[in-house]
């Protein structure tokens, strides 16, 4: 059996850190820019970056729409920080342009831009994740948090008093960057979810 095919949006962020994860994580990757490389995906990852210049870009490049369509169709997803921002159902605050980033509406959640502050305020630090027998290492950059999680959305990791890990179906997000510690865990989670195996 071949292995799954999970895209790795490259407008922004830690893509080549992703594509090893989940190639490690025994998934089959590649970068996706385009709509035919979209639609050649099983799932989807969406890495950290910019979410309002993101959110534009998609936009931008005709992907907005067809990546709420395939969300919204079941297609399985994974957000990391600017990613998590982006699989919401609706962002708070606006960007430094004064722009709002444009939710794809993945997970029913309300997540919060800069939770824990600026670039300066940016920490590590180990964090209890469920289903793991050992805490993750959590690497916090401009990270945000999900203020409202709604009914069928499953809290996965907290800090702070807020969800910083979580996931909806087939749609999984963490505030943090996994891809940069070199721990596969979150990432084999997101390959077993897709394949039903999760």
């Amino acid at each position: 059996m071949s292995a799954v095919r999970v895209g790795v949006l490259a407008l922004q962020g830690d893509t080549r850190e992703h594509l090893a994860a989940l190639r490690e994580a025994g998934a089959s990757a590649a970068p996706v820019r385009r709509r035919s490389e979209l639609d050649a995906c099983d799932a989807l990852v969406i890495p950290g970056g910019e979410s309002t210049t993101m959110s534009h870009l998609l936009r931008d490049l005709g992907l907005l729409e067809p990546l709420r369509e395939r969300l919204a169709d079941g297609l399985p997803a994974y957000g990391a920080c600017a990613g998590m921002i982006l699989l919401a159902s609706e962002i708070l605050d606006a960007g430094a342009d004064g722009r709002k980033a444009l939710p794809l509406s993945g997970i029913d959640m309300t997540v919060r831009r800069n939770a824990f502050g600026r670039q300066v305020d940016s920490f590590e630090g180990d964090v209890a994740f469920s289903g793991f027998d050992d805490p993750v290492h959590g690497v916090f950059i401009r990270a945000p948090w999900a203020e409202r999680c709604g009914e069928g959305v499953q809290v996965l990791a907290t800090a702070a008093g807020h969800a910083v890990a979580v996931r909806q179906g087939r749609v999984l997000a963490t505030a943090f960057h996994p891809e940069v510690t070199g721990d596969r865990r979150i990432h084999r989670l997101f390959v077993d979810i897709v394949t039903g195996a999760a």
